[in-house]
């Protein structure tokens, strides 16, 4: 399951200002404070991400971004540190 929270542009007297995105997924088989580390780290490589909170009691993944992150994009990067994401 994947939620997204989206904000739009807000018109300010200096201009447009841009509000982040965040997007929650779940990860399977993290077991330890490095297995967090690693899918922070991968996931935190893409472009636009600018925050990742995992929790590792739970699988939950909560990535911060300029724009919403294709859930390919995630699956990869967490499929690089050795994991997968959880429908």
């Amino acid at each position: 399951m994947v939620s997204l929270e989206v904000s739009w542009a807000q018109c300010t007297p200096g201009g447009y200002h841009w509000s982040m995105t965040t997007t929650t997924f779940h990860v399977q088989g993290m077991t330890c404070g490095h297995c967090v580390a690693a899918v922070r780290e991968e996931i935190g490589r893409l472009a636009g991400v600018s925050d990742v909170e995992v929790d590792l009691a739970t699988g939950r993944v909560d990535v911060t971004s300029e724009m919403p992150v294709p859930r390919s994009s995630v699956a990869d990067a967490v499929d690089e540190a050795g994991y997968s994401l959880t429908d």
